[in-house]
């Protein structure tokens, strides 16, 4: 048995049936359970990365700790205060000098740049004296930062028992220029700011970016000739192109979850509807019917239910049916009204913006509308987005007046809201998924 699994469910405040698992030893260190309870943070110990180059060995080291420290799951033992400088990854630690830091966890990792990066890292469990994880990564010159987020996900993964999502990008739409004509291109950008790429020229409006499942394609409404088309965009080679034209707009796209198929608004003679249409194909097939707007549609990961906002009941609310369309059933009952629903990757939680009592709230629920959990509220605050791993959102914020909206994130507890740098105002934030 793990006396750390045990300590560290002790500390998460979790009990019972939950405490039962939290000590199997084939489970991690830290027991994530959706209903938080009280946390404190895992103390884990980082010493610089070995490396012939000390000072890319502390680079790397400074991302992986930067990484973790803005999970919220893990406190980091100051490294002035530790036993060693620069880890040893070919040893085993002496585990009582850990332990005595107060470190429950201790990660060596080594870092090489020679024309190739190479990484390696070892997790290692203070209290039970055992390795958690063993890992090696190899990239080209550029993709140092990269090796540095797979090792974070890597020690993530470990010790949380949860999948990471440091290897992520995140595509938003950057706004420059005065508040009343802004400029708003696509620009793609790691999930900690940096090699920030702007995909589209901003000569158009650009708007609502979102990723394929394999994370190739993106899906946006452009505003070519002024009018509002949904468009593809290849990663790769940069290549743009509409679905087609079909109504007099098409907005609101997202693919469904194996990427073969696109399901997005069309606005024609005053109604607004749902439809969906194989990539390639220029068949739309139509989801709903009537007078009412129906946008904003979300998969679940399963690929068989579509979650969506209408005003078909008198004010914006999201609801549930299949796939295929009809059978539509409200699920938000809350005061105010409900948007932007967005399927967790695991398919437990619904994402939304909720407006009501002249503030807009981010939140979560069940897919059958129960449970709903209010994450962040202020002035302006919408357009939630899923980590890959369905353990952190993120969205943007706008306080109004002269400024403009910024990226922030959050975790399902509403815990640990941090803002997400960008060299512009951002907004319409989409996570990709893992890129390793």
């Amino acid at each position: 048995m793990k006396s750390l699994s045990r300590r560290s469910a002790l500390k998460l405040g979790i009990s019972g049936a939950a405490m039962l698992a939290a000590i199997n030893p084939a489970l991690a260190l830290v027991k994530i359970t959706v209903t938080g309870g009280n946390f404190t943070p895992l103390p884990i110990a980082i010493p610089n990365f070995a490396s012939s180059n000390p000072a890319f060995g502390q680079q790397m080291s400074d991302i992986v700790r930067s990484n973790l420290k803005g999970s919220g799951l893990f406190s980091l033992i100051d490294t002035s205060s530790l036993p060693q400088n620069v880890g040893n990854i070919s040893a085993n630690p002496d585990f009582s000098i850990w332990r005595a830091t107060g470190a429950d966890a201790v990660v060596m990792g080594q870092v090489e740049n020679t024309g190739q990066i190479e990484g390696s890292v070892r997790v290692w469990d203070t209290q039970a004296a055992e390795q958690v994880v063993g890992k090696s990564y190899a990239s080209n010159s550029s993709g140092s930062r990269r090796i540095a987020h797979q090792i974070s996900d890597a020690i993530y993964t470990s010790l949380t028992g949860e999948g990471g999502y440091f290897d992520t990008r995140i595509v938003f739409v950057a706004e420059t220029g005065p508040k009343a004509n802004r400029t708003k291109r696509l620009a793609i950008m790691d999930l900690d700011g940096s090699n920030l790429q702007y995909l589209t020229s901003g000569k158009t409006l650009a708007l609502t970016p979102r990723f394929s499942a394999n994370g190739k394609l993106l899906t946006y409404l452009n505003f070519d000739n002024g009018l509002p088309r949904v468009y593809l965009l290849d990663l790769a080679s940069g290549r743009q192109q509409s679905i087609g034209n079909f109504g007099q707009m098409t907005f609101s796209p997202r693919f469904s979850p194996d990427g073969r198929s696109l399901v997005f608004s069309v606005e024609q003679g005053g109604a607004t509807n749902l439809y969906a249409m194989a990539i390639g194909s220029n068949k739309p097939s139509q989801l709903t019917s009537g007078s009412a707007i129906d946008t904003g549609a979300s998969y679940s990961p399963d690929g068989q239910k579509i979650a969506f906002e209408s005003d078909r009941g008198g004010s914006q609310q999201i609801y549930i049916m299949g796939a295929g369309g009809g059978g539509a059933q409200r699920i938000s009952y809350g005061k105010g009204s409900y948007s932007t629903p967005v399927f967790s990757p695991k398919g437990d939680l619904i994402a939304f913006t909720r407006q009501s009592g002249g503030q807009f709230h981010v939140g979560t629920m069940k897919p059958d509308g129960s449970s709903e959990r209010i994450l962040v509220s202020s002035f302006h605050a919408e357009g939630p987005s899923w980590a890959p791993n369905g353990r952190v959102i993120m969205f943007f914020k706008d306080p109004g007046g002269n400024s403009g909206p910024q990226l922030y994130s959050v975790d399902v507890w509403g815990r640990n809201e941090q803002k997400i740098q960008t060299p512009t105002f951002a907004s319409d934030p989409a996570w990709s998924p893992l890129l390793s």
